[in-house]
């Protein structure tokens, strides 16, 4: 190593120089990559900022914008329909479209400002018009650098399919071909992030679920503005300007339910045709299939179970019911077969009685005393109880006689004591009510009030409904002052079949008598004194027979039956009626029979009337 110290100083060799090193060195970092963009689009120092130089660290791709221009395409642009213009094609950003980002947007307009700037152009010798479509290109990107703006410009991007699959057989048999790119086409317009994936075949429930549900509820930030046919800022006034905005808006609104409808069907469109939401129903469909079979096994085993238990318990209560039958036919079969060795004592006893009694010439001294004993025999041997029978037939077989006929009739005596004292006690019984009341009854009832009485209980026999209080009513209406109450006529009922048939006998023999009056007046001096009845009395009632053609005795059963026959047989539009009928009947005349007719009615009528005074005064 030579050290120089000056021009006059002297040169020190301090040591050799090494040969040379040469080393392959790669240029990396920001700032070169930087310089080689520079250089490339031929950039000045000033075109970056540290926004520019922090994105360009990302990489390169976004700086790399594709060389799309479509110069034809600027030149034919009219300023004036700058609204139908695609303004991705007109920066140059056909390809990229909605995939292009701020910073690739502010690179193509810039491109584009120094190539079609009108100053830039002017400095070729370029013709520039009024209407430049440069206009165009600022509009463009007015458009496409808001971002606002370009959300409602990409919202009706014209290169956009709006079109869904239909329900045909391809779109069944391919459906994940057919399907997935509509749905990954349209998931752009997604307010919420990630959108789920259409999946495969080999998708889960849950899977399918979920994306069916995310779709059915879509919510969609796509929106219409851009389309307003009027801004509002041209209105002249503010109502103007509010009818413009109001119109805006229900034409947005439209088109908003148009696109939901859209995607409604699409969605409705894949679930009909998705072959994984088939299967997944025909699983469930037999799942649901199979716990309804478990359930009816399960019913069916309970119900066998139930039906078991049921004839399990019935099968017990038989057993049971057998076995209590059992134990009463062999109680009724030992209390039979005990009575039947007490009834083949007792009639041991009594033949025993009998021939001891039979023997010894029933202890009687003459005929009639024989006979009055063999009365007594029977009735000790009737109604003396085993026990005492025994000891009868001891008493009398101790081989005396004279014991032997003094205990029988000891026995006879007692017999008949203990008979007395029962007939006392009965009649007690029986004449005790009657002392007072009936006989009290007995003096309040008329001679009239007793044949009614007696007509009534043959006119209603038992069985008919309210049948004394309908007598009571019947003896009402047939005895003027009458106050007899059912209880009254049962009372009398009572005393007349039980206590006294003398009174019943009196009462139909007074009953007679007024008959007998009745139908007999004017001929009383022909009945003999004596109560037998004379020739002469004979020929009178013959005679008057004759004149009024009339039979005065009382109806028979036989000529009753023949009257009711009759009627029926000769209704009452035949004609000569009643001479028929009285034809059928030999000891009546017409004139009888229209008698007893009438009589028949009004008996008829009287029961009614009875019956539903009865009926009235039991409501009230």
């Amino acid at each position: 190593m030579l050290l120089d110290t000056g021009e006059d100083d002297e040169i020190n060799i301090l040591g050799q120089v090494s040969a040379p090193l040469e080393l392959l060195v790669e240029p990396v970092g920001r700032l070169f990559e930087q310089f080689q963009i520079q250089l490339r689009h031929k950039y000045s120092h000033e075109h970056f900022d540290g926004k520019d130089l922090d994105q360009s660290e990302s990489g390169s791709s976004e700086d790399e914008l594709p060389d799309d221009e479509d110069e034809t395409l600027l030149f034919s642009l009219d300023p004036r329909e700058w609204k139908n213009q695609d303004h991705y094609a007109v920066l140059g950003l056909k390809k990229l479209r909605i995939n292009a980002t701020a910073n690739h947007i502010k690179k193509a307009y810039k491109a584009k400002v120094l190539k079609h700037h009108p100053d830039k152009r002017r400095k070729l010798g370029n013709i520039v018009k009024d209407d430049d479509y440069f206009t165009c290109i600022s509009k463009a990107y007015e458009i496409l650098g808001n971002p606002v703006k370009r959300r409602a410009y990409d919202s009706v991007d014209a290169e956009f399919d709006n079109d869904i699959p239909s329900l045909s057989t391809t779109s069944k048999e391919k459906f994940f071909e057919v399907f997935e790119p509509v749905f990954e086409r349209n998931s752009r317009w997604s307010l919420k992030k990630p959108v789920p994936k259409l999946g495969d075949n080999s998708s889960s429930f849950k899977d399918v679920d979920r994306f069916y549900s995310f779709w059915y509820d879509f919510e969609s930030w796509r929106e219409y503005s851009y389309l307003d046919e009027e801004e509002k800022e041209k209105g002249e006034n503010r109502e103007e300007r509010r009818w413009i905005e109001k119109q805006n808006k229900a034409a947005r609104q439209k088109r908003k339910k148009e696109e939901m409808a859209r995607i409604r069907q699409l969605v409705d469109n894949a679930y009909a045709c998705d072959p994984r939401v088939h299967k997944f129903k025909e699983e469930e469909k037999e799942k649901k299939l199979a716990q309804k079979r478990a359930r009816q096994e399960a019913a069916r085993a309970k119900a066998e179970e139930e039906e078991r238990i049921r004839q399990e318990a019935l099968a017990e209560e038989r057993r049971k019911k057998e076995a209590e039958e059992e134990a009463a036919r062999q109680a009724a079969a030992a209390v039979k077969k005990e009575k039947d060795a007490l009834r083949k004592v007792l009639k041991k006893e009594k033949k025993i009685l009998r021939n001891i009694v039979k023997e010894n010439d029933y202890f009687a001294s003459n005929e009639s005393e024989k006979v009055n004993h063999m009365e007594e025999v029977e009735k000790l041997a009737e109604l003396l109880s085993v026990t005492r029978l025994q000891s009868l037939n001891e008493a009398l077989n101790t081989g005396d006689k004279e014991v032997a006929k003094k205990a029988f009739l000891e026995y006879v005596k007692e017999l008949k004591e203990q008979m007395e004292e029962e007939k006392k006690k009965q009649l007690e019984v029986l004449q005790k009510p009657s002392s007072n009341e009936v006989s009290q009854v007995s003096k309040d009832w008329t001679e009239l009030e007793m044949q009614f009485m007696v007509t009534g209980v043959n006119l209603f026999p038992a069985g008919t409904r309210d049948r004394w209080e309908v007598i009571a009513n019947f003896i009402i209406q047939h005895v003027e002052g009458s106050r007899k109450t059912a209880r009254d006529v049962l009372k009398k009922a009572k005393e007349l079949q039980k206590n006294d048939f003398s009174l019943k006998e009196e009462a139909q023999k007074k009953a007679f008598e007024v008959f007998e009056k009745h139908h007999t007046k004017g001929c009383s001096s022909a009945v003999p004194a004596e109560g037998r009845i004379s020739q002469r009395y004979e020929s009178v009632v013959e005679q008057q027979m004759r004149e009024q053609g009339t039979n005065p005795s009382p109806w028979t059963s036989d000529e009753q039956k023949l009257l009711e026959q009759s009627l029926k047989t000769y209704p009452a539009d035949v004609p000569e009626r009643w001479e028929k009928i009285a034809a059928n009947i030999p000891s009546r005349s017409k004139k009888d029979c229209i008698k007893r007719y009438k009589e028949l009615v009004e008996m008829v009528r009287a029961k009614k009337m009875a019956q539903s005074a009865a009926a009235k005064a039991k409501r009230t």
